[in-house]
């Protein structure tokens, strides 16, 4: 939920003795997530039909903490590949999230002033990490995992779907 693979899996070594060196650990879990996604996508519903009106209005950029194998092959097995300007993987920066790091690089991807972007979550990290950007935020929890009330508390909008997205970011922007 944030972690880089690079500290998760590195935890499961150290901390949860998984015997594994931790770049076997996370090519193990990447290739399992994989066979997964080729199965489902877990998608939020409306997550494509939202990201193809955004990406008319808005540059869009990715700001994941999944691997980035994870993320080319969701983006190609969804078809919005060519949706977003830029992306970036947690393991692309220093540090995961809840750190800023990778929305901060998203902004520079971008070429934008965090301070004029809007970050959509659905996690407790992901929301402190757009925060911490000084990005302003929208939480779309995910039912099965929805994220903390402190996290929910400091995001600018809270939706019950990505259906009411695009007017959310209109009052926003």
């Amino acid at each position: 939920m944030g972690m880089s693979s690079a500290e998760w899996s590195r935890y499961m070594h150290d901390e949860l003795g998984v015997p594994m060196e931790p770049g076997e650990i996370s090519a193990a879990v990447v290739e399992g997530l994989k066979a997964r996604y080729r199965r489902q996508v877990p998608l939020l519903p409306g997550a494509v039909e939202t990201v193809r009106a955004l990406a008319e209005r808005w540059p869009l950029g990715l700001a994941s903490s999944a691997n980035r194998p994870l993320i080319d092959l969701v983006l190609e097995l969804t078809g919005m590949s060519g949706l977003f300007r830029a992306t970036v993987s947690s393991e692309e920066v220093a540090r995961g999230k809840p750190e800023p790091d990778v929305y901060l690089e998203a902004a520079r991807r971008l070429e934008a002033d965090p301070a004029d972007c809007v970050a959509v979550e659905d996690s407790t990290n992901g929301i402190r990490s757009a925060s911490a950007a000084g990005m302003r935020v929208v939480a779309v929890p995910r039912p099965d995992f929805p994220p903390s009330g402190e996290a929910l508390r400091a995001a600018d909008a809270v939706l019950a779907s990505l259906t009411e997205l695009e007017a959310t970011l209109d009052a926003l922007t």
